[in-house]
């Protein structure tokens, strides 16, 4: 780079050098002999030897040869002195301006060559998010780029015009002056710069600073996820909610869902229970109401200790943590979704069991089930059986005689109104396993009488009998109130109490929500060491009774439940839709074949074939068909086509379906299932849509060819023509014999009858048939003077009918004439090809319905060969896409797959299946419980 700040130098000074020599000479011209006119000293034959312009160096030194070499005047002297002032000051700027400039290109390269080799960060996406901190510092770090990079292209064009500058100095003066204000303007941008790679330097080493914490933040993580990977021990309250879990799904005769042991909170509505609970989790976790019933379903809760105070549903990943609001918020709003999905079909309540989990710190371990409040009046929003249900739905849970029943009465009203008191004493009246609580005590020593709450809390008002008896404050009615603030609230309630501070009125363990907790916990645990053992036998029992059954039964079977058989059914359906795209072309040819003319006969035969061989002429033919085939293949033929493909895509495919039934070793318990996988994926394919305008373009190139190529396909055209309409006749006839009735020897050997109308239309066929007799050539219709010819023959029979009466006689009539000439005229054509290639549309024999069916046959082989092509590249595999969908759709739908595959075999199953999980659950909950003591 200096090289070229010198190579700059040199020529600017030899341009000064030059511009000097000219003022000399111009000065001094009767010495050098030139003029100061570049074109007139060529002109006076200024030029070297060799013909090229002779420079001003070179007569400088040439001088006037008759005078010899003159001393250069004082003036040259001074030009030289300034030139060599400017290079020493261009010299040093260029070297300072370079150094600066060479700095922070080098500076850039450093950067960009850093940034290269930094690691890539991608993993603290997954580690940690990116902060505030981070943004700022990726801020920071592009505003030095664009500093490093502003400077270095002010640093080029301040060099770039300083070299102009230099370059065109024409005086002493004026190059010291702009010498000073360049070197100014260099010692800037040199102050610039170095401030710049301080900046830069400084933000280096904090961006290193931050990476190695981040890699030991990134360490500390990576340790922990592989600690937390491995098989994390269950503690044995969730291994006892997961037995309860899987219990609650098991709908049998046998009733040991009910016989595990619980904690059931029942109360009546608005009496506080559902704050009992929050208060033993120790978070608001349930939605409020004013005065209408929130609880509409079973939720089970766990408590289980943890190191964080989180909630999770059981069929839910989420996490809510407890400590924050907004989460605590999310979850109400889901347990309260939750409990408006549960509820269908017009009901108020639902037995649907909402299972969640909430662990925290200081939490006791123990399962709880909040029921929906029992009501004495329903109002008129409620079904007409939400009294009953409730009830019900209390018993069955307290029934259970492993059931801790915690019983909760409202303290603030009279305790007369309760009806909690009278199930619980139907379900326990021994209060051998019931524990009573007493809210919202706080109002109740304001406004009841001391003596009566003594008496409620003794057990000496009630008789139902329990446990214990508890006292709890569970608000201040506030709805905001934290957990913390209310069980403040509640310890200065009773250390302040009058009521429970006098002498021998009440123990101190029989208030608060904590005692409250600890004793429930004890209770729980100790009736769950007391029974567990005794369900896990009548688990056994239950397993060894199934087992047997199924052996009985089904001895060369395995126990598949409907998940297993739905994957097997899965399988089995996909491999007939493998076996559809095995089927060979000939095959679909002909299926396709038959399925389009079945689709297209009655239209080809009453719209195109019956009006042009009725017209009279067979010009008029041709041309009528050649229209009507073209408005047909524009307009409907190819929709036609597409749906007699889609049909017999669906028939082969049904056929593999019912030759599968027939094979040695199919299993009829998935033939309702097969059958409605499939009608549902018929149901909702449809062939694609381009497909239509594929089909019409070459539909209309094929009916464009009017000559038959070949005497095979004359020959099979003919015999497609008299197939056509044998078939259409024999139909004809099947109408004609409906008309007319049966003929006399089926009269004779049946004992049939005619009907009155069935003579009057013989009569009409017998004047009929003469006019057909005397003109077979007819028109398909009847003149007038015909219709009265007709009608008064009919009437000298004593046979009275009008003129449409007749009509719709002849119209069978004849169609059955008309046809049988069409058979007679086939037959002809049969050996006229050769007469037909050489005369043409000019053939004695009239072959144009054979050229029309010929064209009719080319367009049906052409449309099946391009259907076929569809099915087997495109429409299977969309077909195979639907039918999986439709499964997924039915594996995630426990109750269509419920419908669809039942039957003893796969009830036992399912039963079987559901015990022995359940009894391995309960061995592991046991051997843990034991390891425990």
């Amino acid at each position: 780079m200096l090289r070229i700040y010198q190579n700059t130098y040199r020529r600017t000074a030899k341009k000064a050098v030059v511009y000097s020599t000219k003022v000399a000479c111009c000065n001094h011209s009767t010495l050098c002999g030139i003029t100061s006119h570049p074109r007139r000293a060529q002109d006076s034959g200024s030029s070297s030897s060799n013909g090229r312009p002779r420079r001003h160096e070179e007569f400088l030194l040439a001088g006037n040869p008759a005078r010899g070499w003159q001393m250069p005047p004082p003036s040259r002297g001074y030009g030289m002195l300034v030139v060599r002032i400017l290079r020493g000051a261009l010299k040093l700027r260029y070297i300072v301006l370079g150094g600066a400039i060479g700095g922070g290109v080098s500076l850039s390269k450093k950067y960009e060559d850093w940034k290269d080799g930094l690691p890539d960060f991608k993993w603290l996406e997954d580690a940690m998010p990116q902060g505030e901190r981070w943004s700022q510092f990726s801020r920071n770090l592009i505003e030095v780029g664009s500093l490093v990079k502003n400077a270095i292209e002010v640093a080029k064009d301040d060099l770039k015009a300083k070299t102009t500058v230099a370059a065109l100095g024409i005086t002493s003066d004026e190059s010291r002056k702009k010498y000073e204000k360049l070197q100014s303007q260099v010692e800037t941008l040199q102050t610039e710069i170095m401030n710049v790679q301080i900046k830069y330097q400084k933000e280096l080493e904090k961006m290193e600073k931050e990476n190695r914490e981040l890699r030991q933040q990134y360490l500390i993580l990576k340790t922990n996820k592989k600690t937390t990977a491995k098989k994390i021990k269950k503690s044995l309250i969730d291994m006892y909610s997961e037995v309860l879990d899987e219990l609650s799904g098991y709908d049998t005769g046998y009733t040991m869902a009910d016989h595990l042991p619980r904690v059931v909170v029942v109360g009546d509505q608005s009496s506080g229970k559902t704050s009992v609970l929050e208060s033993i989790a120790k978070a608001r976790i349930f939605p409020r109401g004013s005065g209408e019933m929130m609880t509409r379903a079973p939720v089970k809760v766990t408590l289980a200790e943890g190191p964080y105070h989180v909630a999770q549903f059981r069929d839910s990943d989420r996490e809510y943590d407890l400590t924050k609001e907004s989460d605590l918020q999310d979850l109400r709003r889901d347990v309260e979704f939750r409990m408006k999905a549960s509820v269908r079909g017009g009901k108020t309540v639902s037995n649907e069991v909402i299972a969640m989990t909430v662990k925290g710190p200081g939490l006791q371990r123990m399962v709880l089930v909040d029921l929906p409040g029992i009501i004495s009046t329903m109002t008129v929003d409620m079904a007409s059986d939400t009294k009953d249900s409730i009830h019900q739905m209390t018993k069955h849970y307290m029934s259970n005689p492993n059931a801790i029943i915690l019983c909760i009465q409202d303290g603030s009203v009279d305790a007369e109104r309760s009806n909690v008191t009278d199930l619980v004493m139907q379900c326990d009246p021994l209060g051998r396993r019931t524990i009573f609580v007493l809210t919202k005590v706080d109002l109740a020593e304001e406004l009841a009488d001391p003596d009566r709450i003594r008496k409620i809390l003794s057990g000496k008002l009630f008789p139902m009998k329990a446990l214990g008896y508890y006292a709890v404050v569970t608000g201040r009615g506030r709805k905001d109130d934290s957990i913390d603030a209310i069980r403040q609230y509640e310890e200065d309630f009773f250390k302040n109490s009058k009521l429970f501070h006098r002498r021998g009125v009440i123990m101190p363990h029989q208030v608060t929500s904590r005692n409250l907790s600890l004793a429930v916990s004890d209770r729980f645990w100790k009736m769950v060491r007391e029974t567990i053992e005794q369900q896990a036998d009548a688990f056994k029992a239950t397993r060894f009774n199934l087992e047997t059954e199924w052996k009985n039964n089904f001895p060369r079977l395995r126990e598949s439940g409907r998940d297993e058989l739905f994957d097997k059914a899965k399988g089995e359906i996909l491999d007939e839709v493998v076996t559809l795209s095995q089927i060979s072309a000939k095959k679909w040819d002909d299926a396709l074949s038959t399925k389009l003319w079945e689709k297209l006969s009655n239209y080809v035969f009453e719209s195109i074939y019956l009006p042009a061989a009725q017209s009279g002429s067979q010009n008029s033919f041709n041309t009528m068909v050649d229209i009507k085939l073209r408005q047909w293949a524009e307009q409907a033929l190819p929709a036609k086509s597409v749906e007699a493909g889609w049909e017999a895509l669906q028939q082969e495919f049904i056929s593999l379906m019912e030759r599968s039934k027939k094979a040695q070793d199919h299993d009829g318990i998935f033939d309702q299932l097969k059958s409605a996988v499939v009608d549902e994926a018929i149901r909702r394919h449809s062939w694609e849509d381009k497909a239509i305008d594929m089909l019409r373009v070459i539909q209309l190139n094929t009916l464009e060819d009017r000559f038959v190529h070949d005497k095979q396909e004359w020959d099979s055209a003919v015999k497609f023509l008299e197939s056509s309409v044998n078939a259409k006749l024999v139909q004809t006839e099947e109408t004609l014999a409906q008309m007319f009735g049966p003929g006399q020897m089926r009269r004779l050997t049946h004992w049939q009858y005619l009907t009155q109308d069935q003579q009057k239309r013989r009569s009409v066929k017998n004047e009929l048939d003469k006019i057909l007799k005397n003109d077979t050539k007819h028109l398909p219709t009847l003149t007038h003077d015909e219709l009265t010819t007709v009608r008064k023959n009919l009437q000298r029979d004593n046979v009275d009918v009008d003129t449409d009466y007749i009509r719709q006689t002849w119209f069978p009539v004849y169609r059955k004439h008309f046809l049988q000439q069409a058979l007679q005229r086939a037959k002809d054509c049969r050996k006229a090809y050769y007469l037909y290639t050489q005369q043409g549309a000019e053939c004695e024999i009239s072959c144009s319905d054979v050229v029309l069916f010929w064209r009719i046959q080319q367009v049906i082989k052409i449309t099946g060969n391009a259907l076929r092509q569809q099915v087997i590249n495109r429409e299977a595999r969309r077909l195979d896409k639907e039918i999986k969908a439709v499964l997924d759709e039915f594996s995630d739908d426990e109750e269509k797959k419920g419908y669809l595959l039942t039957g003893k075999r796969v009830l036992l199953a399912e039963e079987l299946i559901k015990v022995r999980q359940i009894q391995e659950k309960l061995e592991e909950f046991i051997n843990s419980l034991n390891q425990e003591k």
